[in-house]
């Protein structure tokens, strides 16, 4: 369906298209909202196997060519298969594996002045040498840096240090950076200005996340909805919420202790996939298991019934320190009326007034949660009418996908 003068444009970084992660959530969007644009074609790295990989046999519309590629939302997708044993490198081999896979694409289907863009600065060592044989296609690569990648829990000294040289080297090695936060775009140019790359500043661009602006087809009697409910132990506006990966980062250990300290009487469903090792140092520390209001309801795949579930939340919580404009958070504006967020930057630049926030300071949570209760419903109403505007005033998938058909374009 593409005329032969359609911009080619590679995706490389995400585990596969719709899950929970951002760039996939983002990828899904794109590929959705582009579907029909003749202007470009998408290619899109996906992982064939390990954590998050792309299960075809869950994929509503998704078209298999062969065992190693498929089309979906009209992009050409390939497969790549990850060792396993590589243990936390297997990020960075996928990436590698996937450029060396796009570039084989390009020479096979003569693809010319193609844009790579590379989603998070795991690969900085091997930069150099595919920046070089994709400008030789004539093409370009983008970069989407991510938030603070070697700030997360989960590495030691020695791969935060990796993760931060790798950062600069893909800031060097790049053409365009996107950066989904104002935040973040500041701290390139704050970090990356004149150093290390020969005077030459990182051209950088500001171009968000996105989320839904609709409600949830479904409606309140939903049998699967009642169901839901019913099998969880939960009540429709009769819980606080949580949607997000199960890492230290997001901050769950808060949440759960200052709830458990608050007097609220109502539940705190977490929505997540589960972590044993990560969920028992919990235990240990909380003994969260002893609150019944805390309920583990696992992972929800139906995005229409996870729509419902933020609309009929109480309220939501928002930990997430690490990262630029962070999905969950959008969702959460578009769909829930009281959100109650960690207080750094990321989110104030995201939410504004439209929501409270909390610090990690001991009682502070416990207390605002009190306070939550008592909020009357016009002022809960309020609050998330506010958060429906900003959405769809700044973060609407339909505006953010205009954007970057502005840029691939130019």
């Amino acid at each position: 369906m593409w005329n032969d003068e359609a911009q080619h444009v590679f995706l490389v970084g995400a585990k596969s298209l719709g899950a929970y992660g951002g760039y996939e959530t983002f990828i899904n969007k794109l590929t959705e909202y582009h579907q029909n644009n003749e202007k470009i074609k998408y290619h899109v790295a996906c992982k064939a196997n390990g954590d998050g990989y792309m299960d075809l046999n869950k994929t509503e519309g998704a078209e298999i060519i062969s065992e190693h590629k498929f089309r979906y939302h009209n992009a050409e997708c390939f497969r790549i298969h990850v060792p396993e044993k590589l243990g936390p490198a297997q990020a960075i081999y996928y990436d590698v594996a996937a450029l060396k896979e796009c570039c084989k694409i390009m020479k096979e289907q003569k693809i010319h002045q193609p844009i790579v863009y590379i989603m998070a600065c795991r690969i900085g060592p091997f930069m150099k040498h595919y920046y070089k044989k994709i400008h030789k296609f004539g093409g370009k690569v983008y970069l989407n840096p991510d938030g603070h990648e070697w700030m997360r829990a989960k590495w030691n000294k020695s791969v935060r240090r990796y993760w931060k040289v790798s950062e600069q080297m893909m800031v060097k090695w790049s053409d365009l950076v996107i950066c989904d936060s104002v935040t973040i775009e500041k701290y390139i140019h704050k970090c990356y200005d004149r150093k290390g790359i020969g005077n030459k500043n990182p051209k950088t661009t500001f171009i968000a996340y996105g989320a839904e602006t609709r409600k949830s087809k479904l409606a309140d009697d939903d049998k699967k909805l009642v169901n839901w409910y019913k099998s969880k132990g939960l009540k429709a506006h009769e819980y606080y919420l949580v949607v997000g990966r199960f890492v230290p980062e997001n901050n769950y250990e808060t949440m759960i202790r200052e709830f458990m300290r608050s007097g609220s009487k109502k539940d705190f469903a977490i929505i997540t996939n589960m972590n044993e090792k990560f969920l028992d140092e919990l235990e240990c520390k909380l003994h969260f298991r002893a609150d019944k209001r805390i309920k583990f309801v696992g992972t929800v795949y139906d995005q229409e019934m996870l729509m419902k579930i933020r609309e009929n939340s109480y309220g939501y919580f928002h930990g997430h320190e690490v990262g630029g404009t962070n999905p969950s958070l959008l969702e959460a504006l578009s769909s829930t009326n009281l959100n109650l967020l960690l207080d750094v930057g990321f989110n104030r630049e995201v939410a504004e007034d439209t929501a409270i926030y909390w610090t990690k300071e001991q009682g502070n949570l416990a207390g605002l949660i009190g306070r939550a209760d008592e909020i009357n419903a016009a002022k809960r109403l309020q609050l998330g009418q506010k958060a429906k505007q900003r959405i769809r005033d700044v973060y609407s998938w339909k505006y953010i996908c205009e954007r970057y058909e502005e840029e691939f374009l130019k």
